[in-house]
This record gives C-alpha cells, structure tokens and sequence, in this order.
C-alpha cells in the first residue's frame, strides 16, 4: 500500500475480502496516470491507481542540483495542473519560463535557423522547463487528501474484460472490479498488449544523451536546437540559476563515447561542433549533473481503446505513443490525452456510464488527430535532417530560413506547440 494513503480500499459488500470495486482503475504511476488518476477522483469518482513503485516516495527537489529527467511543459499543460489544483503548489523557483526557441541548420549560415518569440506570437511564454521530480512529488502531495483516490503498490497479471466490468488480477492475489480501466503502464505497456491493441514500432538508431550545465553567459529564457550534419540533434534547454539541460541525439556508438567524457574533453567537443556555437552562446559549460543516456523510438497504438469488440480500456500517454525529443512535446502529449479524457467524462450525459462506448469513441477520435499530426511532423523532421544528399540538405536548411520570414507559418507552428485545452 502507498505510504501517502491511510484510507482502506472500498469494499464491495457482496464480494470475498480479496476482491474490490471501483468506478475507474489506473494502471500505471507516471506523471500521465498519477495526473489522470487524481483528476478522475476529483471528478467525484472513486479511483484506484496502481503501479509498482507507488509506494516510494518521490523526493522533493532541492539544491543546486536539477534531476536528470527535464521536461518542456506547454501552456496546455499548465493549464491541466492549474485544473488539478497544483499549478500554484509547485516550487516555481525550480521552474523557467522559455520565450524564445532558437532552431538552427547544419550548413552554419546565419540564415539556416528558425526563431519562435512569444512576443510575436502575443503570448505570455511558449513553455516552461522542469524536473519531472518537481511535477510527481506535488501530484502525490495532493493525493494525499483525496478520499475519493486509492494507491495501491502492486503488478498486474491478467486483466478479463466483460460486457459490464473488467476485473484485474494482482500479484498479491487481489482482484479489483472496475468499470473503466485506463493503462497509463508506458511504451512496452502489458495492458496494450493483453486487450488485443497492437503497435508499430520504429527504432531511431538513437540513444538522447542527457545532462545538466552551468554557463557563464545568461541564456536569455531561450531554449536552444542545433541540427549537425550526420544526424544528430543537440538541444539546450533553459533552467533557473544560469543552467541549461543538454539533450544530445546520436547513435549509440557516440553516446557511449559522450557518457565517458572528461570535463575538459566535453569543453572541446562543444567547440568542435556547429562552428562552436554552443559556447559562443552560453559561454563555458560546466557539467552539473552525471551525463546518462536513453534509446529512441516512435511507437504508435494503433487504437486508443480496446477491446476492439466491447472496449472497456483506455490508453493513455507512452502506452498510446512515443516520439522523438527534437519537438519536446511526448509529456505534454500524453497530458493533453488526460486532459480530453477528464473533460470527456466530466461532461457525460447522466444516463452514460464510464465504460460507455460513445463516451470511449468520443476520446479516441478526439485524441486521434493531435497525436498522428504531432508524430508524423516530428518523424518527418527527424528523418529530413538525418538525409546526407545534397537535395536533402539544401530543401532543410532553405526550409527553415523560408519558415522564419513566414509570420503565419510560425505562428501556426506555436498554436500547435501550445496545445489547444479548455476547462470549463
């Protein structure tokens, strides 16, 4: 059982003491199933999440030092945690607002780069970087004092799927009723697999190679992207305190050569890279955090809700998609997935119960269109700068200097970016 929960699991009356019911089950504890299990219970609903490492506690971020799991928050996530109540109860000195994106070419020209202003485009900011630690530890605060959310430390064996209620079995030999199942349980996610949902798969031939950074020059609330030749994709992100967040994508026979680096010999390869000018634009680079590296891949379910005969699940986040970093949106994908599901059922017709299939249709074509649109400019993006013919070189650098002069093109890039979410 979770450490933050003291209340029992509600008990069907006429059910043995190894069975229970709820109205919706969350499997999974990332930041997307923790989010969708807490807004679901705040709907009224009563909600029990599960996932192995639920009863560990998720430090509260502090020091000089940020974690290595850094991730770009879009204004529609904002606005899903500002829904949840835990916006304002976040550290926001362990928050940095980005107002310009900075996107440069592998020729080295000046005209080679697109640049994205939150100026131009009439908004506050285009995104906010943060530790995933930061957003986990405040949503599992607020879990804390919702008796309407159960958490329950435990794995999954078998899920069964009925006409009325799916019934999943736990390790521990628990069984638990629910009329609605959500698998937030990542990309290889069993639950997927266990409904009958299949996958395709793409491997980039890519591992992200991450770290933290000092800099001696301000990076001026921007967040940076280098496209190389050869492929790889090398982006800054913007912290709090003069720090940036590197994410280096490259094969895994460079990353491995990264990881081993020295300081000085780290110094020496931001120089040899894009003319040097990644020190030329954050001045010296000191590591402030062990470098660590993570393969990438696209995968895409290729429904959101299963079974296909009677569907009584949803998918949400990595067990519904992956994709590349170089956008910076897999997080704020997968939330906006919580954020049409928790409007979706929030607005239910009274006679409609949760595993009501309009009411699961209606999710699936709704997250349908943002999601393939999201991965395929982003699998288009990174295969075009992968390309070494000269026609591919010339039709991507041409491209972003023709985007930059286009006031229209960018701003429909940064309505896309946003993510469109409404509350009401």
């Amino acid at each position: 059982m979770s450490e933050a929960h003291q209340n029992h699991l509600p008990q069907h009356p006429t059910k043995p003491a190894h069975s229970c019911s709820v109205d919706v089950l969350v499997i999974g504890g990332g930041i997307a199933g923790k989010a969708c299990a807490l807004g679901l219970a705040q709907l009224g609903l009563q909600t029990l999440e599960i996932a192995p490492e639920l009863g560990a506690i998720v430090p509260t971020p502090q020091g000089s030092q940020w974690g290595q799991r850094i991730y770009a928050f879009s204004p529609s996530t904002q606005k899903l945690l500002a829904h949840l109540q835990i916006w304002d109860a976040l550290d926001h000195s362990r928050l940095q607002v980005v107002r310009d994106m900075r996107i440069y070419g592998d020729r080295g020209e000046q005209h080679d780069q697109l640049h994205l202003s939150a100026f131009e485009a009439g908004t506050p900011q285009l995104a906010w970087i943060g530790e995933s630690n930061l957003i986990e530890h405040t949503l599992d605060q607020a879990s804390r004092f919702q008796n309407k959310l159960e958490r329950l430390s435990d794995v999954v064996e078998k899920i069964e799927v009925s006409d009325t209620v799916s019934t999943v079995l736990l390790k521990s030999g628990l069984s638990i009723h629910a009329q609605l199942v959500i698998a937030a349980d990542g990309a290889n996610s069993p639950i997927r697999s266990a409904i009958g949902i299949t996958a395709s798969e793409e491997s980039y031939e890519q591992n992200a190679v991450v770290a933290n950074w000092h800099c001696t020059y301000p990076h001026l609330e921007t967040a940076f992207q280098w496209f190389l030749p050869g492929g790889d994709i090398v982006a800054m992100l913007p912290l709090p305190n003069q720090q940036v967040s590197m994410v280096w994508s490259t094969s895994p026979e460079h990353a491995a050569e990264l990881l081993s680096l020295t300081p000085s010999q780290w110094s020496d390869r931001f120089m040899s890279i894009a003319n040097g000018a990644i020190p030329k634009q954050l001045g010296e680079l000191t590591l402030n955090s062990t470098p660590a590296a993570f393969p990438l891949r696209k995968i895409r379910a290729t429904r959101f809700i299963g079974p296909a005969e009677n569907p009584q699940v949803a998918l949400i986040g990595d067990a519904a998609h992956v994709m590349h970093p170089l956008a910076g949106q897999g997080l704020n994908l997968g939330l906006r997935d919580v954020s049409v599901l928790l409007n979706i059922i929030g607005k239910r017709e009274s006679f409609r119960t949760l595993n009501d299939q309009k009411l699961l249709r209606r999710y699936e074509r709704q997250r349908q269109g943002d999601t393939s649109a999201l991965l395929w400019v982003t699998d288009k993006l990174k295969k075009l700068f992968s390309g070494n013919s000269s026609t591919e070189k010339q039709l991507r650098n041409w491209g972003l200097g023709l985007v930059n002069k286009s006031h229209f093109i960018k701003q429909r890039l940064i309505e896309r970016a946003l993510g469109e979410i409404h509350f009401d």
